[in-house]
């Protein structure tokens, strides 16, 4: 995996702790889970810039936002008992899908 997918996936995994943070800060009324948002947006878009050295900026926010869709539905879905219908499942299928075609048959893409 090039060093660009590795700060991007870290940026995506620090993106996503923020923003279950922020979903358990009760609208920052809780001090630990306030602090877990700022530091991993921080860390979000400190890894991002590095990966945008290398990967274009529509190509990595597409990934970025695409794969924080699909993780924090899942995290909702788990941690927090938030439902996901046959419609969401159907359309997180489709992000995927559409993730997949930009990584492996993009020449936008580094690969």
């Amino acid at each position: 995996m090039p060093k660009a997918y590795l700060f991007l996936m870290l940026a995506i995994l620090t993106e996503t702790v923020g923003t279950s943070a922020l979903q358990a800060s009760q609208q920052f009324t809780r001090l630990v889970p306030s602090v877990i948002v700022v530091v991993g947006y921080a860390l979000s878009f400190y890894f991002l810039a590095f990966a945008l050295r290398s990967i274009p900026v529509g190509v990595a926010y597409a990934i970025w936002s695409g794969l924080g869709i699909v993780l924090i539905a899942a995290i909702g879905w788990v941690f927090f008992g938030q439902r996901i219908d046959l419609a969401a499942l159907l359309g997180m299928a489709m992000i995927i899908a559409g993730i997949a075609v930009i990584h492996l048959f993009s020449n936008s893409a580094t690969h």
